[in-house]
């Protein structure tokens, strides 16, 4: 299958116009490239729900800040390209800076979510979730796709884009899929290849401290805060830099109130120059 791939936003609007004349259900996947299997798995996700499939892939720079891997961030179009077309993907949208930021970076209107957008991983990245909803709502109104699809493993940003959609009437149904991991646990990540082999070693243990959370959660304990610390220095005792592991409402990311059934344990943590997050369910 040949995958048309486009960088500019006329182009990419009269196909979609073409698509949508001809009564045609759009899916989204919106990617910084890199493509990897969990990648790949939202684009299965999306053909199978969707007549046409979009993907994009663009490195946002709002979304890093001082002093952050914006410029060695890994650019791997030709090959993401190449995975794409082998998914049956329809229309690969690669613009440049100057497409999505035509006043450029600090003259775009911003979109932000408030509360949500400031906690867990707002809380260390600054402006970053304000980086994402900005693309993301551009990104939604230049495809104007029936359904976008986001992974599981960036959970924050699920609930966040959700609530945007909500609050910004996007007639954009919102679909999540499961976190995929290698064979030893570790969610797959563009940013394991910054892992060394001997911390690539050590990072699953990311994914086993938040299991062991888990599981004291389903049988019983409801002290949030000793777990979350119980957690924090087991990560530390290996090597990690923990930003944070934390007890949530599943819904929401709210802290969980009594009687609160569907929860969310989710963690970031440093190991060396990379920055690892995940996240897995819990039911009281």
């Amino acid at each position: 299958m040949t995958l048309e791939t486009v960088g500019d936003i006329e182009s990419l609007r009269a196909r979609v116009r073409q698509w949508r004349a001809a009564g045609e259900r759009i899916g989204f996947v919106p990617t910084m490239g890199n493509l990897h299997a969990g990648h790949l798995a939202l684009v299965d996700q999306a053909r199978s729900l969707a007549d046409r499939v979009v993907a994009s892939v663009f490195v946002n720079p709002l979304q890093f800040g001082p002093g952050e891997d914006y410029e060695t961030y890994p650019r791997t179009l030709d090959q993401d390209r190449e995975a794409l077309a082998a998914r049956q993907a329809d229309l690969l949208f690669a613009p440049p800076v100057a497409v999505m930021f035509p006043k450029g970076r600090g003259a775009t209107t911003f979109v932000e979510v408030p509360g949500l957008g400031q906690e867990l991983c707002g809380a260390f990245r600054p402006g970053f979730f304000r980086g994402v909803a900005t693309v993301v709502a551009r990104l939604f109104n230049l495809v104007q796709p029936d359904l976008a699809v986001f992974g599981e493993k960036d959970y924050q940003q699920l609930i966040l884009v959700r609530r945007m959609v909500e609050d910004l009437a996007f007639p954009v149904e919102i679909v999540g899929v499961p976190t995929v991991r290698e064979p030893d646990g570790l969610a797959m990540s563009s940013r394991n290849a910054y892992l060394a082999p001997d911390e690539r070693t050590r990072a699953p243990l990311l994914y086993r401290t938040l299991r062991e959370v888990v599981r004291r959660l389903e049988a019983g304990e409801n002290d949030y805060a000793a777990l979350e610390a119980d957690a924090v220095e087991t990560l530390k005792a290996a090597g990690f830099r923990p930003d944070y592991v934390a007890v949530r409402r599943a819904g929401d990311l709210a802290p969980p109130e009594p009687g609160t059934r569907e929860l969310r344990v989710l963690g970031a943590a440093w190991l060396g120059r990379a920055r690892l997050i995940d996240n897995l369910p819990a039911v009281r």
